[in-house]
């Protein structure tokens, strides 16, 4: 408030007055210091801070002075925000130590003690079981090889013995990716067996070769309870000098038992196939079958045809081998009575846990 009409005297300006700054200060001080936490902090701070609290008021009647005043009620308004300004700054700093002390106190972890928490989520079945099928073979001294899913049809089929006008290079079971081109002889596919992996092995590098491969592969089948479009086998090769069909025998009994139980049985029928001569399927036998004991097919094998290994420089006349491939899918089914396809691509999260294949 100002006095503009009459002789003016700076004590007649309540704001102005030593006593009334002296008083907000002091009220500040203590509404500060009451506040117990930097939120009710806050919400007071324009009671002494704000554009109406007392300090401000005063501030704003220092133009009604006259010259001579002005200065001096300007000195001790400006000590009076700037004290204010100090016991906010103290009390903000005092409890935002305590704050900090507080959470610290609060949300400490005991990390020495035990604990029964479970990990969220699984690994999947089928990524478990291609994991123990490379530590199997590993153990057994092979080496485990990777190869890209897009192939040329070259490693895909004409290297295996598979002729073009063979029914497994129509579109009726392979995904063509790009058709063959001028200046490139080959199409692109996406592999329709990990049985590529067997000519990658054997270009690059010499025999004797002891290699396993899982991957996942392509066919252009619809989706059913034991069948998809995409789905995993696991490749075995062995090319060395003097291999036998009674090699190709042991190793699988040994592969089965390791998957299914130790009193597995197993079987060999006659097949064919282009790339293996002779050719068998590899039956196994399921007592405890949910439909009651029976064979169950679980993948096919043979002799590398000695094409095949003309087709990949090796000599058949000192070299032999022998080859499998076994649907990984299919022994997460057999293993964990698993009876539709479907319920290991829904996405639900449950279902490596309902298996108790987590880890």
């Amino acid at each position: 408030m100002s006095y503009h009409n009459d002789p003016y005297d700076p004590k007649q300006v309540a704001y102005l007055s030593p006593e009334a700054l002296e008083e907000a200060v002091a009220d500040a001080r203590t509404d500060f210091a009451a506040a117990v936490d930097l939120d009710a902090l806050h919400k007071i701070k324009h009671r002494h801070l704000g554009d109406k609290a007392p300090v401000m008021l005063a501030r704003r009647e220092i133009g009604a002075l006259p010259p001579a005043a002005k200065s001096d009620a300007g000195k001790r308004v400006n000590a009076a925000r700037l004290a204010v300004n100090a016991a906010y700054d103290e009390r903000s700093e005092v409890l935002a130590a305590e704050a900090a002390e507080r959470v610290l106190r609060e949300e400490t972890v005991d990390v020495t003690l035990p604990t029964q928490r479970r990990m969220r989520g699984a690994r999947h079945p089928i990524t478990l079981m291609a994991d123990g099928i490379a530590d199997l073979f590993i153990a057994m001294g092979y080496q485990v090889n990777e190869g890209p899913e897009i192939e040329p049809e070259w490693y895909n089929f004409d290297a295996l013995n598979i002729k073009p006008d063979h029914p497994a290079r129509t579109m009726m079971d392979t995904f063509y990716v790009a058709a063959a081109k001028a200046g490139r002889d080959s199409g692109l596919v996406l592999r329709t067996h990990t049985s590529s992996l067997q000519i990658h092995s054997m270009l690059n590098q010499e025999p004797p070769i002891y290699a396993v491969a899982p991957g996942r592969v392509y066919r252009t089948d619809e989706v059913d309870a034991t069948h998809s479009p995409v789905f995993h086998q696991a490749e075995g090769l062995v090319v060395d000098k003097g291999i036998t069909m009674a090699h190709l025998k042991g190793t699988l009994d040994h592969f089965a038992r390791a998957m299914f139980g130790s009193g597995v049985k197993t079987r060999l029928r006659p097949s064919y196939f282009p790339f293996t001569e002779p050719s068998a399927e590899l039956d196994v036998w399921f007592e405890a079958h949910k439909d009651g004991p029976r064979w169950i097919e679980w993948g096919g094998c043979g002799m590398v045809n000695p094409r095949v290994l003309s087709a990949c420089g090796i000599d058949p006349h000192v070299y032999s081998g022998f080859a499998f491939g076994m649907g990984i899918d299919r022994a997460v089914m057999l293993g964990h009575d698993v009876g539709d396809m479907r319920d290991m691509f829904d996405g639900d999260v449950r279902f490596p846990l309902a298996l108790g294949t987590e880890r």
